[in-house]
C-alpha cells in the first residue's frame, strides 16, 4: 500500500495536473460529522495519509504553485476543523498541521514574503565568496543577476527571476537601455539570442521561460535586432587562449577529487527528485522545477571539458604526461569517494578525440596507470546498455552520487555527452545479458500513459522505483574531512569555478599544436 502511494504521488502528473489531484482529494473528504463512524471515518484517514504524504514530497515546491497551495490551504481547514470532533485522526492532523508549518502555506496571514537574497549561479560571476557557499536549490521565483550582452560586446546587467520568459527578460534590457544613446536610435524590436564560443547561435521565442538554466558551458545572452543577428560573434575572452601553468599542477590530487565529490554532492542533493519525472515527462511544473537538474548536468559537461582543457594547456611533454597521471589518479580518487559522476565525466574527457590522439603523451605514461585506466574504460564501456558500470554501481552503498545522464538517457541510445568524432568501434558478437533496469527516457517512450483511457500502472510504478533509485543513493549524509585552510579553500574555489574551452574545433587546433604527427 506505502509503495502505490508513493506510486501515485511521485508520477500523478503524468496523467492529472498537481491541481486537479489535489482537488479530487478534496472532493474526497467528507466534512464535519457527515461519515462520522465506518466507512465515512476510513475515507477521511486515507485522505488525510495521501496528503500527508504529498507534502512530505512536494515540500520545498509548493510556494512555486499558487493554485495548487490555494487547495491545500482550504483542505487543511477543512481538516483542521475535525481536530475536536474526531481523536482518532489527532495524530494524522498533528503531522498535518507541522508540515503545512514546514512548507510554508501560510494559511491565516497572508504577510509579503521579505526580500529574496539574489543567488549566483555557478560561472556566471566568479566571486570568491559566491563559490565557496554551500549551494542551496533553485526555485522559478529566485532571483539572480546575469549579463546579457549587445552585438558591439558591451553588456547590461539585470536583476531577473529565474523562471522569467524570454519576454520578461528583454523588457528588463530594454528598460536598462532606454536612457542609452543606443536605445534612442533603435527603432526595431529586441530578440534574445544564446550564443556559444564556437559561432552558434540559436534565437530564443517569446514565451520559452527559465533560460538561464539551459544555456551551454561558454554561452552567453545577447540582446540584438533581427538584422544583426548574422553578425553576431562570440565574446573574445571565450576564444583567447593563453598556455600556462594553472591551479591543478600545484594541487594534490586528493584534494581535487574531495573537492570534486563535496561540491557535485551539493548539487545531486539540491535536485529534488521529482525533477527527474519532469524533466523526462515534461509535467505541468515544466523547465521551473529542473533548473537543479540542467544545472548539475551542465557541470557533468563542463568537468569533461576541463580534463581536455588543462591537458592541451599545458605545453611540455613530461609535464603534460605528468598531468594526465595526476587527472587518473583524481578520477580513482572519486571512484573510491563514490562519486561516479566525477569519474565518468574525467574518463569521457580523457576520451576525448583531441586528448586521446596525443600518442606521445600516453606513452609517457606508467604502465601501472595505462592500465588502471583501460579498467576504467571498461567500467565506462556503453555496451549492453553500461552493463559494467551498472553491476558496479549496484554494489555500492549510500551516500553515493551516480551519472546522472544514465538515469536519463534511452535504452540504447547514443553516446552520452559526445566529446568528438572517434569513429565506430567493432564490438565482437556475444550472448545477450538478462535486459538492465530501463532508464526514464525509455520508459516514457516505450510504452503509453493511458491504455484504453485507463492509467498504465505498470509503467508509473517503474517510473517511481527509478526515483525511488535516486531516494535511496542520498540516503545517507557525506561525510568527507576538508581542512578551511588558505591553501584547502583556494583548491575548493578552483575546483568550483572550472574555466574550460568547450569548442572541439580548438581543442583539436592545440592538440595538433602540441604533436602534429600524432595519429
Amino acid at each position: 500500500t506505502e509503495s502505490l502511494l508513493d506510486d501515485i504521488v511521485l508520477t500523478h502528473s503524468l496523467f492529472l495536473p498537481t491541481e486537479r489531484f489535489l482537488q479530487q482529494l478534496h472532493q474526497q473528504y467528507p466534512g464535519g460529522h457527515e461519515g462520522a463512524e465506518g466507512a465515512g471515518l476510513q475515507r477521511k484517514r486515507a485522505v488525510l495519509a495521501v496528503l500527508l504524504h504529498f507534502l512530505e514530497t512536494y515540500k520545498g515546491l509548493l510556494q512555486e504553485e499558487e493554485s495548487a497551495g490555494k487547495v491545500i490551504k482550504e483542505l487543511y481547514l477543512l481538516i483542521m476543523k475535525d481536530t475536536s470532533l474526531y481523536h482518532d485522526l489527532e495524530d494524522e492532523i498533528l503531522k498535518l498541521h507541522q508540515l503545512v508549518e514546514t512548507v510554508e502555506l501560510k494559511v491565516a496571514d497572508e504577510t509579503p514574503p521579505p526580500n529574496k537574497q539574489v543567488k549566483p549561479l555557478f560561472r556566471h560571476f566568479r566571486r570568491i565568496d559566491s563559490c565557496l557557499q554551500t549551494r542551496v536549490a533553485f526555485r522559478g521565483s529566485d532571483e539572480i543577476f546575469c549579463r546579457v550582452y549587445l552585438p558591439d560586446h558591451s553588456y547590461v546587467t539585470i536583476r531577473s527571476r529565474l523562471s522569467a520568459s524570454v519576454q520578461d527578460i528583454l523588457a528588463s534590457v530594454t528598460e536598462k537601455l532606454q536612457y542609452s544613446e543606443e536605445q534612442s536610435a533603435r527603432e526595431d524590436a529586441l530578440i534574445l539570442v544564446t550564443m556559444a564560443s564556437s559561432g552558434e547561435k540559436a534565437m530564443l521565442q517569446p514565451s520559452e521561460e527559465c533560460v538561464f538554466t539551459t544555456l551551454g558551458i561558454n554561452s552567453h545572452l545577447f540582446a540584438c535586432t533581427r538584422d544583426t543577428f548574422d553578425s553576431l560573434v562570440p565574446l573574445p575572452e571565450e576564444i583567447q587562449v593563453v598556455p600556462g601553468d594553472t591551479e591543478i599542477h600545484r594541487v594534490e590530487p586528493e584534494d581535487v577529487a574531495n573537492h570534486l565529490t563535496a561540491f557535485h554532492w551539493e548539487l545531486f542533493r539540491c535536485i529534488h527528485e521529482l525533477e527527474f519525472v519532469d524533466y523526462v515527462f515534461h509535467g505541468e511544473r515544466g523547465r521551473r522545477e529542473t533548473a537543479n537538474l540542467e544545472l548539475l548536468l551542465q557541470r557533468c559537461s563542463e568537468v569533461q571539458h576541463w580534463v581536455g582543457t588543462e591537458l592541451l594547456l599545458c605545453e611540455g611533454l613530461g609535464k603534460r604526461a605528468h598531468l594526465l597521471k595526476k587527472l587518473i589518479k583524481i578520477a580513482a580518487i572519486c571512484k573510491q569517494n563514490q562519486d561516479m559522476l566525477s569519474f565518468y565525466a574525467i574518463v569521457i574527457g580523457l576520451n576525448n578525440a583531441a586528448v586521446s590522439r596525443l600518442r606521445l603523451t600516453w606513452e609517457k605514461l606508467p604502465g601501472k596507470f595505462k592500465n588502471l585506466f583501460r579498467k576504467f574504460e571498461n567500467l565506462t564501456d556503453p555496451c549492453r546498455n553500461h552493463k559494467t558500470y551498472r553491476e558496479v554501481l549496484a554494489k555500492m552503498k549510500p551516500p553515493l552520487i551516480p551519472f546522472v545522464p544514465l538515469i536519463l538517457k534511452g535504452e540504447g541510445g547514443g553516446s552520452l555527452c559526445p566529446m568528438g568524432d572517434q569513429g565506430p568501434a567493432e564490438i565482437p558478437w556475444t550472448p545477450p545479458d538478462p535486459p538492465s533496469p530501463p532508464d526514464l527516457t525509455f520508459l516514457h517512450e516505450g510504452s503509453k500513459t493511458l491504455l484504453d483511457g485507463l492509467v498504465n500502472v505498470e509503467k508509473l510504478h517503474c517510473i517511481a522505483e527509478k526515483v525511488r533509485t535516486v531516494r535511496k543513493y542520498r540516503s545517507r549524509p557525506l561525510c568527507l574531512e576538508l581542512e578551511a585552510s588558505p591553501a584547502q579553500l583556494q583548491t575548493k574555489a578552483y575546483v568550483r569555478q572550472l574555466r574550460v574551452i568547450d569548442n572541439q574545433n580548438l581543442l583539436f587546433e592545440l592538440s595538433y599544436k602540441l604533436e602534429p604527427g600524432s595519429q
